[in-house]
């Protein structure tokens, strides 16, 4: 008896364990990030092939269902964006968006045994979700990405990608508070396009 009841214990511990695993794979935000590598992989298999205007167009709806862009640029901008107009506030969004797409089509350009390794458990960071994930370059050290996610309409959407442990929204904003204090909108839509244009350059 006693053995049956250890292997009874031990059969509702695996059932738990195993309902975790599938509870997590199942996580809404975590699923999103997995689609999303699985594009990523797909236009890389194609890459030379396609070229950067290919994947650029390849990777359109993808970025647009995933990112939250609108708030992205708005944290990008910081302050200022208040006092921006609403056609301001749309070419700037406009512009981001071209420069996120850009900025993907350029460098997933081609597959060379790459794999993406998502965690199967968000992180609650209330109202937020943290999904952590790496590229793992064959033969080469895995690069850590951590996608900063909020419920939006619904769906979970990433407003950050924390690369290597720093975030790409307050790099850019850093980056870009020189121009937005000294040209505003028109400045920075201005170098935002530049800054495409040179990612859509080549192959």
């Amino acid at each position: 008896m006693k053995g049956i009841a250890v292997k009874a214990f031990g059969a509702l511990v695996l059932s738990l364990v195993l309902a975790a695993s599938v509870a997590a794979a199942d996580d809404p935000a975590v699923a999103r990030i997995a689609r999303f590598h699985d594009a990523l992989l797909a236009v890389m298999k194609d890459g030379p092939k396609l070229g950067v205007e290919g994947r650029y167009r390849k990777l359109e709806a993808d970025v647009d269902t995933l990112f939250d862009l609108a708030s992205m640029t708005k944290f990008t901008v910081g302050p200022a964006w208040a006092k921006m107009t609403a056609e301001e506030q749309k070419a700037l969004v406009a512009a981001f968006r071209r420069m996120t797409i850009a900025s993907y089509a350029r460098n997933f350009n081609a597959f060379k045994g790459q794999r993406f390794v998502t965690d199967p458990k968000a992180e609650d960071r209330a109202p937020d979700r943290l999904v952590k994930a790496q590229v793992v370059p064959e033969g080469e050290k895995p690069v850590n990405l951590v996608y900063r996610m909020r419920e939006s309409g619904g769906t979970w959407r990433v407003i950050d990608v924390i690369f290597e442990f720093v975030s790409q929204l307050a790099t850019r904003r850093s980056d870009f508070a020189s121009t937005v204090a000294s040209g505003g909108a028109p400045a920075l839509v201005e170098k935002l396009d530049e800054i495409s244009d040179k990612l859509m350059k080549g192959t």
